[in-house]
């Protein structure tokens, strides 16, 4: 059951490095942890993966970031795509049908294609504006996760610009888990700031 915070890797904005940030987001209890790397160097993704596998192993899932070589050669537990990624249909033949696959959505009629289609779980973003992902586009509000609990029935992860300070509105929503990449890997204590936002679903 993916619930809370939702881990995602980010080498270019973390301080501790992708390693120190997933050990300490397992130590926060976080179920799932996604891989991203922007750089196309698939030996080096490769390599880092298995290493952040190990630490997860057992305790949280993990998963890749669109690319469905890297999730295969490492035996993730699926991966996480886009819009304009590989589409749901050929990832999950190549995956198998026990796999995890997330996918993205900006409205309703996406999310209830995806959950039709079989996505696990639905990545709606950007809720509010952001400057982690350049080709995030406009934000969707948190109105769209009410829209979206509504009509579909696997969780919903909010994500995209999050803050502690808005974070609630987000939860409060039907959000079933929350992801604020800048707002935990730039500080120095990445378990404390995960907790802090994992706090918020326990006030529900």
């Amino acid at each position: 059951m993916i619930k809370g915070y939702y881990f995602i890797t980010d080498a270019e904005l973390s301080k501790n490095g992708n390693e120190s940030d997933v050990e300490k987001a397992v130590e926060a209890g976080v179920t799932i942890v996604q891989h991203r790397r922007k750089l196309d160097d698939t030996e080096a993704f490769i390599k880092e993966a298995k290493v952040l596998k190990k630490i997860c192993k057992g305790k949280s899932l993990f998963i890749i970031n669109d690319r469905v070589g890297v999730a295969l050669s490492v035996d993730a537990d699926g991966v996480h795509l886009g819009q304009g990624d590989m589409p749901y249909d050929t990832a999950r033949k190549l995956l198998g049908k026990d796999k995890i696959i997330g996918v993205t959505v900006h409205d309703v009629k996406e999310a209830i294609q995806a959950e039709n289609k079989g996505a696990n779980y639905l990545g709606v973003s950007p809720i509010f504006s952001t400057t982690t992902k350049s080709d995030a586009g406009k934000p969707c509000g948190v109105e769209v996760i009410k829209e979206i609990k509504k009509n579909c029935k696997v969780p919903i992860v909010a994500i995209g610009g999050i803050t502690l300070d808005n974070a609630k509105e987000a939860v409060q929503a039907g959000a079933d888990a929350i992801c604020a990449i800048s707002a935990v890997v730039t500080k120095d204590d990445v378990r404390k700031e995960i907790k802090r936002f994992q706090f918020l679903f326990n006030e529900q």
